[in-house]
């Protein structure tokens, strides 16, 4: 669940096949497994078995009502809403199809006289323009993280940092700065080169292990963290962890042939499962995730693929995944343990995307 994000509204849904597509995002929108789901109906005192949910999501005909009402209440949906989704689930059963009555259509109309063009359009575009904290939207220009501020740098030639214009001193040190900042950027690059091949200072480069059948840890190429979950979480969530820490699922592989491998999970309290990418990959950057093996809207099977001349790792390539060009990634600090994994377009230099797969005695 995105702070700020509203449930989607099942009165957008006009035929069975959108009410259907507003339960998938729904359930995108809770940021819950099917693992989950179950538990938290479960704590309301519904019956929502893990399987009757993924066969809900995958057949084209509505719910039974009860099972709708435990799905939402279980997604977090507030009371006051979930009448709306009875309301339009009772609808398109009776009549197949669904319209806003004339109250719905009024306020509609009231509140689309308050924008300038008269359908609400600017209001959307301005909710879109914001983050959930209210913060301007910077584009898709800037960076998605802070920039590293070298010394100097707020006096760079062009910064315009103070109001009065600099005399031949002020250039001079300004261009020692920039030297000095420059060396200082050479350095640091040699030191990431250095660290992507030797994985961790002190530490001789790994030559990567190639997948095979069996029980494996999965290794982040050039570093000690390992994959793995939260020992206590329910989400399935999967972190790198440091590998010295004996994590929790243990993971092997198992060939299906074609080229494709299914990452298969033992979790000492949920049991067997499968790796994998929920909502069929639609979402491009969904959670890589353990859940149980065989659900029709995962993504549960991967091409494992070399990567560099000699091989520096290998990918994990998401097989039929509705956002191609996907690959496991490492996302946010990849420098630190419990970084998160989750579905990212394949990069050219394939950083937080390379794997081991070091063999379990």
């Amino acid at each position: 669940m995105t702070p700020g994000e509203h449930a989607p509204d099942p009165r957008e849904a006009r035929s069975a096949a959108e009410f259907l597509a507003c339960l998938q995002a729904l359930k995108d929108w809770s940021g819950l497994t099917y693992r989950e789901l179950s538990a938290h109906a479960e704590a309301r005192g519904d019956v929502l078995p893990r399987s009757t949910v993924a066969n809900m999501l995958s057949r084209p005909t509505l719910p039974r009502e009860e099972l709708l009402t435990a799905f939402v209440r279980a997604c977090g949906v507030a009371p006051g809403e979930l009448a709306d989704w009875q309301t339009v689930r009772k609808e398109l059963a009776v009549r197949g199809v669904y319209g806003p009555g004339p109250a719905e259509a009024a306020d509609e109309d009231t509140d689309g006289d308050a924008g300038a063009g008269g359908d609400g359009a600017g209001d959307a575009v301005e909710d879109r323009a914001e983050d959930p904290g209210g913060e301007p939207f910077e584009g898709p220009g800037e960076a998605p993280g802070p920039a590293p501020v070298w010394p100097g740098a707020a006096e760079g030639p062009g910064g315009g940092a103070g109001p009065a214009r600099p005399g031949p001193r002020s250039r001079i040190r300004r261009g020692l700065v920039a030297a000095v900042a420059l060396t200082g950027l050479v350095l640091a690059g040699v030191s990431v080169v250095a660290f992507l091949k030797d994985g961790h200072a002190g530490h001789p480069p790994r030559t990567p292990t190639a997948p095979a059948a069996g029980d494996v840890r999965i290794r982040v190429t050039g570093t000690e963290f390992c994959l793995g979950e939260r020992r206590g979480a329910r989400t399935g969530q999967i972190h790198q962890l440091p590998c010295a820490a004996e994590g929790v699922p243990r993971y092997s592989l198992a060939e299906l042939g074609g080229g494709r491998w299914r990452i298969v999970s033992d979790h000492p309290d949920f049991g067997p499962g499968c790796s994998g990418i929920p909502s069929g990959g639609r979402i491009p950057d969904a959670a890589y995730e353990d859940s149980e093996c065989g659900d029709p809207t995962r993504v549960e099977s991967f091409a494992l693929e070399a990567y560099g001349t000699p091989v520096e790792g290998y990918r994990i390539v998401p097989v039929d995944s509705a956002t191609p060009g996907s690959c496991v990634t490492v996302v946010g600090d990849r420098s630190a343990a419990w970084a998160r994994l989750a579905q990212a377009p394949c990069a050219p230099d394939a950083a937080g995307q390379l794997f081991d797969f070091d063999r379990r005695d």
